[in-house]
């Protein structure tokens, strides 16, 4: 992973892993982060609570699947991966 000209870039997506909305932070260094992990990551028992009705109401169980996951870092690896197709 490269060193961009940039420092930061977020974007809101739908994460269906919690049915909500999560803001990814990607830094120019390739760290990343996930706003919504702080929310739903170790959730307190309000969360938990309405993590279970909204899973219940979908019929599926809803779960944060921590700083790492494959829709934080995909989106990592789409910026960096346009950002090489821009610079040659």
């Amino acid at each position: 992973m490269s060193i961009t000209d940039w420092q930061i870039t977020t974007t809101t997506i739908y994460c269906d892993a919690v049915d909500d909305e999560a803001t990814i932070l990607v830094y120019g260094d390739g760290a990343i982060k996930c706003i919504g992990y702080s929310k739903y990551g170790s959730p307190d028992q309000n969360i938990a609570k309405i993590l279970k009705n909204k899973g219940t109401k979908l019929n599926r169980t809803l779960e944060c699947n921590g700083p790492k996951c494959y829709r934080v870092t995909g989106y990592r690896d789409k910026l960096f991966s346009e950002e090489g197709k821009n610079s040659r």
